[in-house]
């Protein structure tokens, strides 16, 4: 259970009524599509940000872009739940840009201002970049 989204969260993207009618009042369906939704985006992020850090924080202390990320990640999947072949095209399209965002922080394209960074040794093993060289050859004339 994620103590990273509060319900009063998903006001400024989806009414209340809204949600209850796809969730059927039922705030359980909600955690398990927000713990979703945080596992989605620990895929992308956990290479160069402490995850730990960035989804254990609450209230104001959270970073409000991830937060909105996730929120549509969560609401998504809540959509997907009750009509998957009517779903909403605004809410396809929030998904699909925000695993578009994902995807550039993974890549290090963009970054996220003021979230965690690993330690330097665990972004380095980590990192797409790796130096190697072959064997040394000796040679003898």
């Amino acid at each position: 259970m994620s103590q990273f989204i509060d319900l009063k969260d998903y006001d400024a993207s989806i009414h209340r009524e809204i949600l209850d009618a796809l969730t059927r009042e039922d705030d359980a369906v909600v955690e398990i599509c927000e713990d979703r939704a945080i596992a989605e985006m620990r895929c992308y992020l956990s290479k160069r940000y402490d995850c730990d850090k960035i989804f254990s924080a609450t209230g104001g202390k959270r970073n409000q872009l991830v937060l909105m990320i996730a929120i549509d990640i969560a609401v998504y999947h809540i959509f997907t739940i009750h009509n998957p072949r009517n779903l909403s095209p605004i809410r396809k399209e929030r998904y699909e840009r925000a695993v578009k965002w994902l995807e550039s922080v993974a890549d290090e394209d963009i970054s996220v201002d003021g979230a965690p960074l690993l330690p330097e040794e665990v972004r380095a093993n980590k990192s797409n970049f790796l130096m190697k060289s072959n064997r040394k050859r000796v040679n003898h004339w």
